[in-house]
């Protein structure tokens, strides 16, 4: 019998047995459709995640005073490193301020690439009729441009010929001055007058030279930093970096365990490493609940065979009198199975698109982070030809049985069955 005939005779089965094809196809189709969408969310959701954990900077280092360092979000990192990331809480009892000292013994490190030290409090701003308590930071104009992770919206970065100068984080205007606040306009901190020569696109401190910063901030040493970003070359021997810069600031502030360290330094890359495994391991554990839904598909296929070959039995003893092989018959039903795993295919990838887009529309509408993770969607078209295969061979599979005890039917006892 040619692949032609067993086509058609599998698709005559299939379109005479509409209601029980149908339940068994939803099966396959609510299967299907939760595996593309929970992959195709999970896959736009990680590289969401990849995008803003690349924005925080993966090759800036933070070195902060202390046994381990706690800042939140805010200022503290404004100079380039990770702003929003949280470590352990802070021993500041055995801390020891951070010097010229160390960046020059930082500076000469195989890795480094770029190192300045920072300074920030809080300090009053005004301009025209409002004024906010906003977070400070002072930076060294000559090499901040080359270490910070933000990005210049309007102006320029500071250079080494301002003094009186400031750059402005883009949140400051659209939260704090929603009036605006134009470039090269005056604005007031702490009673000195500062010129605005740049805008961020995005952040919520006010940059400034270290120096001056020094000058209108309270509690800020004349040589002492806040935090030390670290700028390094090969993101992939971070953590080795990290070892390096640990062994020689211990050595040069003559600790000799690691128990009496004073200062913690933040990896954002061995964090990224981190939350990109959870989302891995999340994935792969909500594919594995979709995946049971295949299951329970794939036993409906399986019912809907026996059942379909009990029903054909006399038909199957007609069609080998005639002259059909057993692997004929092998091939009907098998095809059969094929097909139902084709058409939920279908169905299920539609839906799973549909479902996909939803999630992401929903989280666009949110302002958390969690909600901008699960506003994209990755639909590739890998994903959409593996799970229809997929669906195929998991109805050809469910079939295998019923279509091989079909084609072992004897003629005369399947002439003889009522």
């Amino acid at each position: 019998m040619k692949i032609k005939t067993c086509f058609q005779l599998a698709l005559n089965i299939l379109l005479h047995s509409k209601l029980r094809s149908w339940l068994t196809i939803l099966g396959i189709v609510i299967g299907i459709a939760a595996v593309v969408s929970i992959v195709s969310i999970s896959q736009g959701a990680q590289e969401t995640l990849e995008s803003q954990l690349g924005n925080l900077g993966a090759d800036i280092l933070t070195i902060t005073a202390g046994s381990s360092s706690a800042r939140g979000a805010g200022g503290g990192f404004a100079g380039g490193g990770p702003p929003g990331m949280s470590i352990d809480s802070s021993d500041s009892s055995n801390s020891k301020n951070l010097t010229q000292k160390d960046i020059i013994v930082i500076q000469n490190l195989e890795n480094v690439n770029v190192v300045m030290g920072t300074v920030s409090g809080r300090a009053e701003m005004s301009y025209s009729s409002k004024s906010s308590s906003l977070s400070v930071t002072g930076v060294d104009p000559q090499v901040w441009k080359d270490i910070t992770t933000e990005e210049i919206d309007s102006g320029r970065f500071l250079t080494t010929a301002d003094t009186y100068s400031v750059v402005l984080g883009g949140n400051i205007i659209t939260n704090t001055f929603k009036d605006g606040i134009p470039l090269n306009s005056k604005v007031t901190i702490e009673g000195k007058t500062f010129k605005v020569v740049g805008i961020l696109e995005s952040g919520s401190s006010v940059y400034m030279p270290i120096e001056i910063a020094r000058d209108i901030l309270d509690d800020v040493g004349e040589e002492e930093f806040d935090s030390i970003l670290v700028k390094i070359d090969d993101v992939e021997i971070s953590n080795e970096t990290v070892s390096l810069i640990t062994k020689k600031l211990m050595a040069s502030r003559g600790i000799l365990s690691e128990t009496k360290k004073d200062f913690s330094i933040s990896n954002p890359s061995e964090m990224q490493e981190t939350m990109q495994d959870t989302m891995s391991s999340m994935t792969l554990f909500l594919t594995a609940i979709a995946a049971i839904s295949l299951l329970v598909g794939a036993v409906g296929i399986a019912n809907s065979m026996f059942t379909s070959v009990l029903e054909k039995t006399r038909d199957i003893g007609i069609l080998k009198a005639i002259g059909a092989k057993n692997r004929d018959i092998l091939f009907v039903f098998l095809i059969n199975s094929g097909l139902i795993g084709l058409v939920g295919g279908f169905g299920g990838i539609i839906f799973g698109i549909f479902g996909s887009g939803l999630v992401s529309m929903l989280g666009s509408s949110g302002d958390g982070m969690t909600s901008r993770m699960f506003s994209s969607t990755s639909i590739s078209i890998s994903l959409l030809i593996f799970t229809l295969i997929f669906s195929v061979l998991v109805g050809m599979i469910a079939g295998a049985i019923p279509a091989y005890r079909a084609s072992k039917l004897k003629p005369v006892d399947a002439l003889r069955y009522q």
